[in-house]
């Protein structure tokens, strides 16, 4: 509704425009950017574009300076909703120009950048084709000279190119990622870009919004102080006395209405309802006791709201409102001996409390009553009956999660748009930071443009566990200045004023349930039990994905090694050609594709969630990896080599006979060797590798087809191959399972010697992946 040549009128709102004149009521979705003209006990409810949990107090008048969002009491905002009260307002922005229209271009514009796997791949990738073209190139070359026929060692050396370029990874790593994606969403994590599962396992500090992530995104009941101190909420079943008085006062000088799903209605006054309703003050019953016949609605001037009460001509008087309002107009106090007269000390205890309990972060409301008295003056000779404390509670599951984060060496920073105050009450609820911690939250206006903050200042943002009264812009500069320090940011979200950090972290993790749909689209990640414990499902997931690629390329690389050095070095020792170009092709469509693929899909280490993240510049492969990798190629190619002599020299083979040892010995000692990719100190019969049921799968797969090439004749003839006879196989059962044997005793001498460490599929790391500690969380 708008107010045009001084009559109002109903216009879409998409016909707005600057300088009209909105009017606004309670339960109004603003729909453009108003600068206060009227304004009679306007709240709205923000949180959506601040993180502010409670309704905020709306009012006409000129503000100093650029105070941030949260405290801009003159102006109404695109997408909040008025909860109580009405007003006019004045248009100044619509569209992209409001505040709503800014962060969602802060969204636009933000760029995709690689992930960490992304880059790894990338990098690897690169490496092998260079140097696989090079060593293509040496022995075609090396060949020739040799006198070896020229066209035959060129067809080898490009089929060998071919083979040992590991062209199945990419596949690979997305089947893997694929299947991670289908037990997060059996988790409830959804998933909207696949590589963001990778990423998210390699996470080393998570940045979490407040509302609605840590805490529960609905007002209750924290905190009751009566005359006579603190009640015990937990073990409050059946109220009486005091506490029922009070509890009946907050019930009945009440706005709001019980649903289906719980109370509807202003975010305090639905607080008050539930816990009345928790306690066996349901308000329909009590309404019925004593039928309303006043009210005095919500005043921001005066603070206070009052309702009165008639039952067979007995009035009862209820009030609410700000502990100093209330103080004075209330002449006495409740106590549980009867009431007695307000002195100055007492009303100077009562300040104490609330004073007390606004430093936790409560939103704090006195609570008044009066039996009898004139109906028509509801604001004189009150008793007071007590304080409550009202907050948005904690989530059952996040103190969980945070402590297997701190396992897992993930840092959790909290970073909210609200009081800070409230966010240091919630982190030390949840175990955030410990319950003695009393130093104040960082602001988010330490975070400037660019090269303006000092080394110190910097360093004071990167140790920071809460930093409040942020702004979208501030989140992602908190989100950059971490990523430009080598961290893998993940950032959790439900407002519209979190989607751009959600863009631009690496991992954006929105919530499914509360989560608004700005933000729910801007995340790769959607939970849809909105869980915090869910998240560290998701790592976790991340992590064995990574390591299961790991593992994959580090059993794929000795493979193609293998392949390269029987091919390099029997003509150096003036040996002929042990396969052939159809034969090296046919080993890398069999033995290693199949295998590989079923260390992609592996379960992963029940432990891998105890160890720090791997850090996001770690390379795929460190240098001792390299060198395992060329020691596992070694004994491969010395297994192949030594088959092929002891045919020609003793079996009496032949050349092709030869071969033929030479390509079942290789292809029956790629296939055992997977069980050599087993963690260095894991038991020999019982570890991830044996559990690994598509390890079993591909090789009831890859043991028929390699016998189908020298017992299927048309197969035998494309690939020259031949059967090799009893001592043939003997000799081929012999020399394939020694790099099995040998691997394995290996492993056995480095776990006795304690030097081993990992070059293993599920935690490899490489020099320097280990994250520097930081600040505590």
């Amino acid at each position: 509704t708008v107010r045009r040549d001084g009559a109002a009128q109903q216009i879409p709102a998409e016909f707005l425009v600057p300088g009209d004149v909105v009017l606004i009521e309670g339960g109004d979705v603003v729909t453009a950017d108003l600068r206060l003209l009227e304004a009679s006990k306007l709240q709205a409810d923000e949180s959506a574009l601040t993180g502010e949990s409670l309704p905020v107090a709306k009012r006409t008048g000129s503000i100093e300076g650029e105070p941030p969002l949260a405290e801009r009491w003159n102006m109404l905002y695109k997408g909040t909703a008025v909860t109580r009260g009405a007003g006019a307002g004045l248009v100044v922005a619509t569209g992209m120009g409001t505040e709503l229209g800014a962060v969602t271009r802060l969204v636009v514009e933000t760029d995709d950048e690689e992930t960490p796997l992304e880059r790894r791949l990338g990098v690897l990738g690169r490496r092998l084709v260079w140097l696989t073209l090079v060593i293509a190139g040496l022995i075609a070359v090396g060949g020739i000279l040799r006198g070896l026929d020229p066209f035959l060692i060129t067809e080898t050396a490009i089929a060998l190119a071919v083979a040992a370029v590991p062209e199945g990874l990419p596949i690979i790593a997305t089947i893997a990622l694929a299947r991670g994606m289908h037990r997060m969403a059996k988790r409830h994590a959804l998933v909207n870009r696949l590589s963001a599962v990778e990423t998210l396992g390699a996470t080393t500090i998570i940045l979490t919004d407040k509302t609605g992530t840590l805490t529960e995104n609905r007002l209750a009941v924290a905190r009751v102080v009566t005359g006579g101190g603190e009640v015990a909420l937990p073990g409050l079943a059946v109220p009486a006395g005091v506490v029922r008085e009070l509890i009946e006062t907050g019930v009945l000088c009440n706005d709001a209405t019980m649903g289906e799903a719980g109370p509807i209605g202003d975010p305090i006054d639905a607080a008050l309802l539930g816990f009345g309703a928790d306690h066996g003050v349901p308000r329909p019953d009590l309404l019925t006791r004593w039928p309303e016949t006043h009210e005095e609605a919500f005043d921001p001037d005066l603070r206070l709201m009052g309702t009165v009460h008639v039952a067979a001509s007995e009035t009862r008087v209820a009030v609410k409102g700000a502990t100093d309002a209330v103080l004075g107009i209330a002449t006495a106090e409740a106590t549980a001996t009867g009431d007695r007269p307000l002195d100055a000390a007492s009303r100077a205890r009562w300040r104490g409390l609330d004073d007390a309990l606004a430093a936790e972060g409560l939103r704090v409301l006195a609570l008044a009553s009066r039996r009898g008295g004139p109906r028509e003056q509801p604001y004189r000779d009150l008793t007071i009956l007590g304080l409550v404390g009202i907050a948005d509670p904690p989530r059952a599951d996040v103190a969980e999660a945070l402590a297997a984060c701190r396992r897992a060496g993930i840092r959790v920073v909290m970073v909210t748009g609200d009081h800070p105050a409230t966010a240091l009450t919630i982190a030390k609820q949840v175990g955030l930071l410990p319950p003695q911690a009393d130093h104040p939250p960082i602001l988010g206006n330490l975070l400037r443009p660019p090269g303006e903050n000092t080394p110190a200042e910097i360093d004071q943002l990167r140790r920071a566990v809460i930093v409040a009264r942020m702004s979208p812009a501030q989140k992602l500069a908190l989100i950059s200045l971490h990523q430009a320090h080598g961290e893998i940011v993940g950032m959790t979200g439900d407002g519209v004023n979190d989607a751009p950090a959600l863009a631009r972290a690496d991992v954006g993790i929105a919530m499914g349930q509360r989560g608004t749909e700005v933000a729910r689209e801007a995340a790769d990640i959607v939970l849809r039990d909105d869980a915090f414990g869910t998240i560290v499902e998701a790592i976790r997931e991340g992590r064995v994905i990574f390591g299961n690629l790991r593992t994959f390329i580090y059993y794929l690389l000795s493979c193609n090694l293998s392949e390269i050095g029987v091919i390099a070095v029997a003509p150096a020792v003036g040996a002929p050609l042990p396969l052939l170009p159809l034969q090296i092709l046919y080993l890398n469509l069999v033995t290693d594709v199949f295998p590989a693929l079923a260390l992609g899909l592996g379960e992963g280490d029940p432990a891998i969630m105890n160890r720090p993240p791997r850090g996001g510049r770690a390379p795929l492969l460190a240098q001792r990896h390299w060198w395992t990798i060329v020691g596992y190629g070694a004994l491969l190619t010395a297994a192949v080599l030594g088959a092929q002599q002891v045919a020609l020299r003793v079996l009496r083979a032949g050349p092709e006979g030869a071969t033929s040892i030479a390509f079942l010995t290789l292809a029956l000692a790629q296939l055992w060797h997977v069980f050599n990719m087993r963690a260095t100190g894991s038991s020999l019969l019982r570890n991830a590798v044996v559990r690994n049921r598509w390890i079993w799968a591909s090789l009831a797969l890859c043991i028929p087809l390699v016998l189908a090439t020298v017992y299927l004749p048309g197969l035998a003839q494309v690939l020259d191959l031949h059967e090799p006879g009893r001592e043939g196989w003997a000799l081929i059962l012999g020399l394939s399972l020694a790099p099995l044997l040998l691997g394995q005793l290996g492993k056995f001498l480095l776990s006795r010697m304690r030097i081993g460490t990992r070059p293993r599929e599920q935690d490899v790391r490489g020099k320097g992946e280990r994250p520097k500690r930081r600040g505590t969380s």
